[in-house]
């Protein structure tokens, strides 16, 4: 991680901005999740610029301050309203959730102290560090806040920070990988690995086996190098970027992209490469790839995995396909997500036409998502860590770039309504909801919503239809999926209002 000499940020200072961007994801959690909209009077209403809500469990009340990203909680007690703060809240937020649901849970508590306490060692660490100069890796390294309907985004298992800072994103890392020699006889692969032989030399009998160094810290892998199945080869003479997914590193000198395996609770999952997710790649990978054989937009080829049959999850690595000749020429690609939280340099803030920038963003996204589900049955998790936006020299989106197979359902695996519910949240939900809403807060004139309308209505999609006009859409519950204890592949939807519906 390059450094440089600058005076740290006062503690005072970085507790409070920590503590600010823990509490907007996790209440907007428990506002769209469990409160219920309160009109007032009295001592209780009339709040100018806040807004009120009931918790229906304790029955209290509860008021916030801003819309997309909600701050400055306060709860009304004795009388008066009484300004809480993160710890305050995530023990608000367990009691209602104990008496809405009926169930304890004692980890995701630990969870959000632990990711507003990563938020606070990230802005501690990026003060002294140095932002990536090409555009796209200041895009992928941006998010400090995450996602913003998840009540830990930042959360990194509750291990010590010295273990995963030097590897973490938001703090500007960059690393080499650790390679491995793995005994030949030993090797499990599929699909095309070979970008995997050109990062460095294996000895004769061994093939090699790129690793994250985070990874070889958390897997008991002492028998294998005991007994020779496993071989240390230094490291790869380039550095590794990590991206926003932090177990996805891109390595600009070949152009490529790894993704390993991380025992490591991030979000809703454990992030192993998990078996069956691989066994069912190349399947999927090619479902995708076909339907991304002509167009302007690009799909990003997860090509192949190499594992070791005595540590498969552990020590997977799978190859994704570089930008290559996938982008456009004089494009720069940005991700998605990144233009929602903001970054040094972002289109969305340098524009000058608001209205033109948001129908050129709507042209290059909508219309391969839709298109992969009507006439390929791929349903895309077009969410916003999934999508890359190529911008020309003047910041104009010309070109979508999607990726992550394991993400991607396919149907008829999944019926047409499920996948059809599943594009939706993903693609309308988490990505253009969002987008709109940066967008419309930097320009406030904007209203961005006729302009989805109109591009949504130009494609004959039979589920159109019902898309423009129904009264919700499909919000999922990260909150109380992780307070059950679900798992993080089932998705449960609350209803939430459409904003189609209203233009």
């Amino acid at each position: 991680m390059d450094r440089v000499h600058l005076t740290p940020p006062p503690a005072a200072d970085v507790a409070e901005r920590a503590d600010a961007l823990a509490v907007a994801p996790l209440l907007n959690c428990l506002l769209r999740e469990v409160a219920e909209p309160h009109e007032g009077s009295g001592p209780h209403g009339g709040s100018g610029r806040r807004r009120e809500y009931r918790l229906p469990g304790s029955g209290r009340l509860l008021r916030v301050r801003g819309e997309r990203r909600p701050a400055e909680p306060e709860v009304h007690a004795a009388g008066a309203w009484q300004r809480i703060g993160h710890t305050e809240l995530v023990k608000l937020v367990a009691d209602e959730l104990r008496r809405h649901t009926g169930t304890s849970n004692h980890e995701l508590p630990a969870e959000m102290i632990d990711s507003r306490d990563a938020v606070a060692a990230l802005l501690t660490a990026r003060a002294r560090a140095v932002p990536p100069d090409d555009l796209y890796l200041r895009s992928e390294q941006s998010l400090l806040t995450g996602h913003p309907y998840h009540p830990a985004p930042k959360a990194r298992g509750g291990g010590p920070v010295a273990a995963w800072l030097p590897y973490a994103p938001e703090a500007y890392a960059r690393f080499p990988l650790t390679l491995l020699g793995l005994r030949e006889d030993a090797v499990v692969e599929e699909g095309d690995t070979s970008a995997l032989d050109a990062l460095g030399e294996a000895p004769p009998g061994y093939r090699l086996l790129p690793a994250h160094p985070w990874q070889l810290d958390l897997a008991d892998l002492a028998p294998a190098f005991a007994d020779g199945r496993l071989i240390r080869l230094g490291t790869t003479a380039c550095d590794a970027w990590p991206t926003a997914a932090i177990r996805t590193l891109y390595v600009p000198e070949p152009d490529l992209f790894l993704k390993f395996s991380l025992d490591v609770r991030i979000t809703n999952d454990i992030r192993r490469l998990w078996r069956h997710d691989l066994l069912k790649l190349r399947r999927t990978d090619a479902a995708a790839t076909a339907a991304f054989a002509t167009g302007r937009a690009a799909w990003l080829s997860d090509r192949g995995y190499r594992t070791a049959g005595f540590a498969f999850e552990e020590l997977a690595v799978l190859v994704r396909d570089g930008f290559h000749d996938r982008l456009l020429p004089g494009t720069t690609p940005l991700l998605a997500a990144a233009l929602v939280e903001g970054f040094e340099g972002s289109p969305l803030d340098g524009t000058a036409d608001p209205a033109a920038w948001w129908e050129a963003y709507l042209g290059a996204v909508v219309p391969p998502a839709l298109a992969a589900f009507a006439e390929h049955g791929v349903v895309l998790e077009a969410h916003l860590q999934n999508t890359l936006i190529a911008v020309d020299g003047d910041g104009t989106p010309v070109q979508a770039l999607f990726r992550d197979a394991e993400g991607v359902k396919l149907v008829p695996d999944v019926t047409r309504p499920a996948g059809w519910e599943r594009l939706v949240y993903c693609l309308v939900v988490n990505h253009l909801v969002e987008v709109a809403g940066a967008l419309a807060e930097r320009h406030p004139p904007l209203d961005p919503w006729p302009a989805v309308r109109r591009e949504l209505a130009r494609h004959d999609l039979p589920e159109i239809a019902g898309l423009l006009t129904a009264p919700t859409l499909p919000g999922k519950t990260n909150l109380l999926l992780r307070w059950t204890n679900a798992d993080g592949a089932d998705a449960r939807y609350l209803p939430l209002p459409n904003p189609l519906a209203r233009t």
